[in-house]
Formats: C-alpha cells, structure tokens, sequence
C-alpha cells in the first residue's frame, strides 16, 4: 500500500480532477467513500444536485475565515492530497474497508487526530479499483495549521501496519532516500508519447550513466548537453559558483511549450549538486593510465578493486562500505556500456536495479572507495574487452552484489537490500550467459595429462583443505587451462594458487574450481609487464589524446535501457 503526499493551493481544481473521467477516461464511478463529516460533505459523485463548488465552498470553510483574517491573503499551499493504492495483485478492497484505512492516514499523519473537533476538513474519493484520493484544506477550526512533519512517513508507517492487519502484500519500509517516482500525469504522458519510461525516469538513468564515466563537474554537464539534454544551473548571488541544476529532457514540454524541468535532487538524493561533487572531485589527465599501459589494466584494476571492497563490507566501518557501495553503482554502469555480447542487457538491468541500494541514510566516505572510484573511470575509457578477464570481472559483481544485500539487510536496509538482490540476479544471469561458452572453450583446450596431473599436485600442496572439492568440480578442466595459460605468463602455479586461495574463503563455494578460474585470470601477466618496464615509450602522445576526451564516452543514443529512452 504505497501513499504519496503532495500539496497544493487549488482546492476546486483538484475536485475537479478527483470527479471528473480522468485525462485518458480511467476515473469510473468517482464517489466519497470517508470525509470529516459524511453528511457535510456534498457527493457530486452520488448527488447530481451536489456542486464541485458547493463542496470546495464547505472544503473552504476554515481556509476562508483565515483568509479574511490575514486581510485577504491565503495560507500558502493549503490543499493536501495523498493518494493511497494497493500494491498490484492485491485484492480490492471494499468502500467500507477504505473508509477505515483513510481514518487512519488522517490520524496518522495530524491532518485530523481521533476525537479533535477542531480538525482539518477532508474528503476521501474512490475512482478506481485499486487507490483512493484523499483530499484534506490545511486550516483547523481554531485557525491553526495541523501538525504534519513528516507526514509522508507517517503515512508509510501507518500503511505498513493496515497490510499486515488486512493481509493485504507487505512492502517495505523506507529511509527516506529513494528517489521520487513520477506522478500519475508523467506516467500518462508517457503513455501518449509512446514511451516505455517517464521523463523523469530517463533522465535519472542518463545523470548516473554520465556521473559514472566522467571525471569532472564540468565533463558531466558537457556530456549532458551533448546527449540532447537541456541544463539549467543555478548560480549564487555572492560567489556565481553553481550550487543547484536542472535537466530536461528532449522534446519533453509543457502545455506552453516550455521544457519540463527536474532538479538534480528531485531526480535522485545522490545526483544533488553537493552529493555529486563528493564523488567527481577533479582529476587531472595524469590521472589517467599511461600510454601504452596493457589495455586489459582497467578490467584487472576494477577487478581487484571490487574484491577490495567486499573486504570493507565485512568491516565496521559503515561510512566507508557505503561509499564502495556507491562506487559499485558507477562500476556497474561503465561495466556494462564497456561490455559486449548478449549478456549486455542483463548488466544495464543490474546497474539500473542497484540504484536503489547504492545509497541509504548512512552517509557515503566517498574518499575511502577512491580506488574503486578511479578504476571504474578507467573502464569507461577502456578500448578493448580482453575476453576471460571480462568474466572474471563479471564474476567479481556477482560476489559483490551478494554481500551487498547481506549488508543491508544485516542493518534493516530492506528496498536496499531487495534492490541489491534484484541486480545480483541480473548478474547471474549475464555471467551465465558469458561465461559457460567461455568454460566450455577453456575445457576444450585443456593441456595435456601429464601437465594437469602436476596442476593436481600444485592444488593438493597449495590448498590442501579443498583439493578433493576442487578436483572434483566440472570446471576443473577449464582451471587446468588457465594455470597453463598463467605459467605461460610468468606465474609459478603452486605460488599463485596459494595466493589466489586466500583472496575468497573457499567453504561457500559450490564450484571452488570456478572460483579459482576467475581469480588466476585476474592476475596479471609478469612477462608482459617485465617487457614494457624494459620498454621507453613517451607519454606525451597519449597526453595530447587524452586532453580532449571523447564527449560521449559511455553514451550511446542507439543503445537500449538505460541509454536510450523508450527504445
């Protein structure tokens, strides 16, 4: 049961809205199923003698005598209106039943408390199957305005116990960081648009997309503006320093032909001018991996960076696990648009669902995620997936994704950790996808016999604990592979599986020889390195191509989900 509080100074209007058929015909038998006083109240939705005016005019009441009070001036923002609707798959709930509901809410959240005479006047509209309309002028009987400080999560918490009381599904409790979702007319609009998303959600996805892959305050409104997105800041009147923006999206207009627009914040909590800022400190081009660098170093960076911060995760340090968990999100981001294949989609669903567990009312030590910070930037301008070290990346963000929701949900985070839950899924899903034919290729080249029975003996001295469960896995022909393919580049085996062994506990893991597979293709490859150590190679090249960045490094018009609205 999901109430959403908004307030307003029209209170006809709102009649009007609440009576009428509705802007695409769906309102059907609008009628008042609660009010302050039942037979106060005229029903234009039972009454045909009853008048929207006659009842804003008894709605008005109080409003009306404080007016003239105040010499003819209204009290700002008078009229207050929370819908209610049931979760989808509920069942529908009789007038009777509403009527006791809306009782509640107006008790809950001070617009009328039990047994005060002097309350606000309200109104309740049923017009549908599934939500109703209340409807409340915020002016008492003594001339006061009611108390309702955080009302809207009063009105959750009310909501959360009529579930339980009356069956009905059980959503989650809230902390007061999600971001708001569009209003019944954006929905609408959408709809006429033939959009699958609103503009306010588009344009959510296409700020974390951008804010993931830039480095600078100024590159994240460039890349905005170069993506068809209208940008509006706001300058202060001492310093002419920005301190707040909006966007609105292309061809998104209204009734006057004037852009639609949405505050950062309004958007999302984390996309506020001062939350971005904490996060997209400037950094300059030295910043950047060196010319010449291996192209497969941002993927082994981001790797390793992310097995970093699942270590934080099981730390006491909140403030810094939340800031990793931040800078996850942008990780997920970049790992997608850097991604090709199939399994593409699945990762942008997963940094989209993440979204929501990516923040919580703990407050994000962005400085503490610097590595991870820095390393998903470097994904963003990656210019080659190297293959198997993409999985194993991929397999990284699964084990990560998992320890998120066990993380918030260890501390009451509940839509974080459903959130977190939703990505891991998505997750699953891509690394399936990406990584069985890649397992089934390793297995096909496995070395010979002789080499995987010396691979064994290096398990069974290395990771005694777990040889028998390692050999005994169905990938442990594909890890035969990669141990070649790592001695091969410099690696002693035995070594670098006692190193590699002690990266994640092994006990939880149903297939410990794919585990293994990921964390050898991880690791870099010491005779590569060697070689460009040796080498003289001179930066000033890539300084003078990194100084004009591309505009558009992560976004892609012609892309689906997250990138293209409504495609």
């Amino acid at each position: 049961m999901v109430p959403d509080v908004s307030t307003g100074s029209d209170t006809r209007g709102l009649i009007v809205y609440l009576f009428g058929p509705g802007r695409r015909d769906e309102h059907t038998d609008p009628h008042i199923v609660a009010a302050w006083d039942m037979a106060g109240a005229p029903d234009p939705g039972r009454d045909p003698a009853a008048t929207y005016s006659q009842l804003a005019k008894r709605l008005d009441h109080h409003v009306d005598l404080r007016t003239r009070e105040l010499g003819g001036k209204k009290p700002p923002r008078h009229v207050w209106h929370c819908p209610v609707r049931t979760a989808p798959g509920d069942r529908y709930l009789t007038d009777t039943e509403w009527a006791e509901v809306v009782r509640r809410i107006v008790h809950a959240t001070g617009i009328a408390p039990e047994g005060d005479e002097k309350a606000c006047r309200w109104i309740a509209v049923r017009h549908a199957d599934d939500h109703i309309h209340l409807m409340a002028t915020t002016v008492r009987a003594d001339g006061r305005r009611p108390r309702t400080h955080r009302d809207g999560q009063r009105a959750q918490a009310e909501c959360r116990k009529i579930e339980a009381e009356f069956g009905l599904r059980r959503l989650k409790p809230g902390d007061l960081t999600a971001p708001r979702t569009p209003t019944g007319a954006e929905r609408a609009k959408a709809e006429r648009q033939d959009q699958t998303v609103t503009a306010r959600h588009w344009l959510r996805e296409q700020a974390y997309a951008v804010a993931a892959a830039v480095r600078t305050e100024a590159d994240y409104f460039t890349v905005l503006q170069s993506l068809g997105i209208k940008v509006k800041t706001r300058l202060g009147p001492e310093t002419g320093d920005i301190i707040g923006y909006s966007l609105a999206a292309p061809g998104d207009t209204n009734a006057a032909g004037e852009p639609v627009w949405y505050g950062g914040s309004k958007l999302a909590p984390d996309l506020s001018i001062n939350r971005l800022r904490e996060r997209l400190p400037d950094q300059k081009v030295a910043d950047r991996p060196w010319y010449g660098a291996d192209p497969a170093d941002p993927w082994r960076h981001t790797t390793t960076a992310i097995h970093t911060a699942h270590t934080v995760l099981d730390s006491d340090d909140d403030a810094a696990a939340q800031g990793h968990l931040a800078a996850f999100g942008d990780a997920l981001y970049n790992i997608a648009s850097a991604t090709t294949g199939p399994h593409q989609a699945e990762l942008r669903a997963a940094a989209m669902s993440f979204n929501r567990a990516r923040r919580s009312a703990t407050r994000a030590d962005h400085q503490a995620a610097t590595a991870l910070h820095k390393a998903a930037k470097e994904l963003a301008y990656a210019s080659s997936e190297p293959g198997g070290l993409a999985i194993a990346l991929l397999f990284a963000t699964v084990h990560l994704a998992r320890a998120a929701a066990k993380w918030h949900k260890q501390r009451g985070h509940e839509q974080q950790a459903a959130a977190a839950e939703e990505a891991l899924r998505h997750l699953q899903a891509g690394y399936q996808q990406a990584a069985t034919p890649a397992l089934a290729d390793l297995a096909r080249r496995a070395p010979r016999a002789t080499t995987a029975r010396r691979y064994e003996q290096d398990v069974r001295a290395a990771l005694p604990d777990h040889a028998d469960r390692i050999l005994a896995d169905p990938t442990w022909t594909a890890l035969t592979t990669t141990l070649a393919q790592a001695e091969t580049a410099g690696h002693n085996p035995r070594r670098l599986l006692t190193k590699v062994g002690a990266q994640r506990e092994l006990d939880s893991a149903e297939r410990p020889a794919e585990v293994l597979n990921w964390l050898v293709t991880a690791q870099p490859n010491r005779r590569a390195q060697a070689a460009r150590k040796r080498s003289t190679v001179s930066g000033t090249s890539f300084v003078t191509a990194m100084a004009n960045p591309p505009a558009t490094p992560v976004v892609d018009r012609s892309q689906p989900q997250s990138l293209q609205r409504g495609r």
